[in-house]
């Protein structure tokens, strides 16, 4: 038998630290071109971003990670430096999600913990950093999923959820922490500087229960957009993770939403006119605009993913999250779909509803 599962409440944690502007000023610095320099202009403008927030401290007087004594003052740091800062960093973050989210739900009793994060690795793994520091039982069954990107909060809420079907007892602490700012990489090229413009820090935590309560958890769903597993790419350097985000992702994703087989593989088969919450990971102003237009939305269903993105900018797997956590504050939904897009181009997905 098969049991109900039940996203009962998100808990999120944002840095203090906003580098949104000082990034565009380095950034825009770097660009010899002033054609490309004024495009970069545009695109910084019309981003939809307004912050992104970064663990990374202030350096000396205030001032960003750029200047003097701050952590890219003296150059790209190696990849040693920026782990060492990652292994420090995202326990303290991802321990502050949840300390959010026991303000809203008891916490007591986890019997699994389900850990999503690609901008780090170290060993032991913060499934058993942050599983220590909780003082969870030893016998606490712990999942560590890593390098997926974007769409990692649909797996580790998708495990979850397998999890509480086929053990009515379990109590599920999910945990999202992503540090995207300790890969910042020394380019002066368009492309590249416009796809780090898009991404920040942030964690989130959720419990997943068979217990009635939130959004009742549905059917998960996958497909993959054809011959575009270039577009979207992490590269472990010497320094750091290099990300590779294509300016065709847009127009792939709609071309993508324009096949009736392709779009309804990533609803899940539910027709668009039929959904009343849109939960789609904030990866970029342009792929909001390519879901709404491709889906024909009203200007107000993607709400909760530009304000996300306005807020906190592309957080990777957090993102998702805290768009759920938006819509958790809001009004019922009786057929929504959670969906985000990441590297291979995959499309990954479920449906949710509040709970009755």
């Amino acid at each position: 038998m098969a049991y109900p599962a039940y996203l009962h409440a998100i808990g999120t944690a944002i840095p203090d630290h906003d580098i949104h502007q000082p990034f565009i000023d380095w950034a825009r610095d770097r660009i010899d071109d002033p054609r490309a320099a004024k495009l970069f202009d545009r695109m910084a403008a019309r981003s939809g971003i307004a912050h992104r927030w970064s663990v990374l401290a202030r350096a000396r007087d205030g001032g960003s990670p750029i200047m003097p004594g701050g952590f890219y003052a003296e150059g790209m740091p190696g990849t040693a430096a920026r782990m060492a800062l990652y292994a420090d960093a995202a326990p303290a973050l991802g321990l502050a999600a949840i300390d959010a989210l026991r303000r809203q739900v008891a916490l007591d009793g986890i019997t699994h913990l389900v850990v999503a994060s690609c901008t780090g690795f170290v060993a032991p793994g913060i499934d058993q950093i942050i599983a220590a520091r909780l003082g969870l039982d030893p016998g606490v069954e712990r999942l560590l999923i890593g390098f997926m990107g974007c769409y990692a909060a649909i797996t580790a809420l998708r495990s979850a959820r397998h999890i509480v079907r086929s053990e009515p007892g379990a109590r599920v602490l999910v945990l999202t922490v992503e540090l995207s700012t300790l890969h910042l990489q020394d380019h002066n090229a368009l492309e590249p500087l416009l796809a780090m413009l898009q991404f920040g820090d942030g964690a989130a935590a959720a419990l997943v229960t068979s217990e009635s309560g939130g959004f009742a958890l549905g059917r998960p769903f996958a497909t993959t957009l054809a011959d575009s597993d270039g577009l979207i790419r992490w590269t472990i350097t010497d320094h750091g993770f290099a990300m590779h985000l294509s300016g065709e992702v847009p127009a792939r994703i709609a071309a993508g939403l324009a096949d009736p087989a392709f779009a309804a593989a990533a609803t899940g088969g539910r027709a668009p006119s039929a959904i009343d919450g849109w939960a789609v990971h904030a990866g970029g102003r342009s792929i909001l605009d390519a879901v709404e237009h491709a889906f024909d939305l009203p200007p107000d269903a993607l709400a909760a993913s530009r304000g996300v993105l306005r807020d906190y900018g592309n957080m990777s797997s957090t993102t998702l999250m805290a768009v759920l956590a938006r819509l958790l504050d809001g009004p019922p939904i009786q057929n929504g779909v959670a969906l985000a897009f990441g590297p291979g181009l995959a499309a990954e997905g479920f449906g949710f509803a509040s709970a009755r």
